[in-house]
């Protein structure tokens, strides 16, 4: 009798992790309509773009890393990710082919690049927004699909070691690679702020308690919690 009760316990555990959480998640974000549309009509991306060029928004610091639709935010549950597991930081999809949109760093400090990242880099800052504090701002995905290729620039080779770079400064290309045995992406930049550990390494990005939500670093609604219209400009 226990046994049937405990096995249907976890039954209805396993229907709601997979059934009820990601439809409940999705309900809690409006990106992904927004980003299928960017993929499946194409006219549609000039009105959807955020294009900075660089330039930081009135009062703020950083400036984007790359043009184009600011699709999934910071904290978003929008599928793949969920509510337990939210999206750590801000996805660009830039309009060109894979290693053509270039990515920027959003603001001064020192890059590094492991001796196994293809597709990332990463830039150690001292936050302008609470002083004494280091912060980390990391860009990933700039690879070719397959893992052929990557689409850092040559300054900037594995094991690279805080290397000074200022805003504005170019890092590499928008591509789609996702990682060994992970499914494709579509082509963008995804972009994080990162907290750092006691003894002053950079905390693991993929924790988004972690991370930081980026809006008051960008000057723009980069947090999912009030669901923002797409372009997302700055603020005020």
């Amino acid at each position: 009798m226990l046994g049937g009760f405990i096995l249907i316990l976890l039954l209805l555990a396993f229907v709601s992790y997979r059934w009820l959480l990601p439809r409940y998640s999705n309900s809690r974000s409006n990106s992904n309509p927004v980003i299928e549309q960017w993929f499946t009509d194409p006219s549609s991306r000039p009105k959807l773009t955020t294009a900075m060029k660089r330039t930081t928004c009135p009062g703020a610091f950083f400036s984007l890393p790359s043009d184009g639709l600011i699709g999934l935010l910071w904290d978003d549950p929008a599928g793949p990710y969920t509510l337990l597991n939210p999206h750590t930081g801000i996805d660009v999809f830039g309009d060109g082919e894979p290693g053509t949109v270039p990515v920027y760093a959003a603001y001064d400090g020192l890059l590094s690049r492991r001796s196994d990242w293809l597709s990332s880099v990463i830039i150690k800052h001292d936050d302008p927004l609470q002083t004494g504090r280091v912060i980390w701002s990391y860009y990933t995905h700039m690879a070719a699909r397959d893992g052929s290729r990557s689409f850092i620039v040559p300054d900037f080779p594995p094991d690279t070691i805080d290397v000074p770079v200022k805003r504005g400064d170019l890092l590499g290309y928008q591509g789609e690679y996702a990682g060994v045995g992970r499914p494709p992406i579509g082509m963008h930049v995804h972009f994080s702020l990162v907290t750092s550990e006691d003894d002053g390494t950079f905390k693991n990005e993929a924790v988004i308690g972690n991370t930081i939500d980026p809006s008051p670093y960008f000057g723009m609604q980069l947090n999912i919690a009030e669901l923002p219209v797409r372009p997302i400009q700055c603020k005020g």
